[in-house]
């Protein structure tokens, strides 16, 4: 397996396994590929990654900005991750992770946010935090990780572009 950036020629891939993988997911709205779409319209992917398996694209993952309501700067929200189902639970969704979480630090990322199974992203160090909020997400799906021990206090609030339904 190998992991990059995406290029221009993995869009219409990266749109199909996300697809996919969010086909009969039970709490998806089948809009993760037009998040993708949005974020990467408006230039907010500050990291967006590929598994690639025999020159085949497996899986996704996507980094953008967030903000916080206390003014913390270089917190970024992780999502959305797709793996094609028939490669789910190989391992191809931790490495995404690990890698772009490695990234995101090299890339002077103090921290990073997410929605997401409250029984995978502990694994990952992430946490359900008190003093962050995400407006209309319950506390058990809603997750961070300081990179640096110094956690932010406020609202998080995800790019714009986690809205797109088209």
């Amino acid at each position: 397996m190998i992991i990059r950036n995406e290029t221009e020629a993995d869009i219409q891939a990266i749109t199909e396994v996300t697809k996919a993988a969010f086909t009969d997911h039970p709490i998806s709205k089948n809009t993760e590929q037009f998040i993708i779409k949005a974020l990467r319209a408006s230039h907010a992917l500050a990291i967006s990654l590929v598994a690639e398996i025999d020159g085949k694209v497996v899986g996704h993952i996507a980094f953008s900005p967030v903000t916080i309501s206390d003014g913390t700067p270089d917190w970024y929200g992780l999502g959305p991750i797709s793996v094609l189902p028939k490669y789910q639970r190989q391992g191809i969704g931790k490495a995404l992770i690990h890698e772009g979480l490695s990234r995101l630090k090299a890339m002077g990322g103090k921290g990073c946010a997410l929605v997401g199974d409250p029984e995978y992203y502990p694994r990952f160090g992430f946490k359900n935090v008190q003093e962050l909020i995400h407006e209309g997400v319950p506390t058990e799906v809603f997750f961070a990780l300081a990179f640096d021990g110094k956690m932010p206090q406020g609202m998080v609030v995800f790019h714009e572009g986690f809205w797109a339904t088209s």
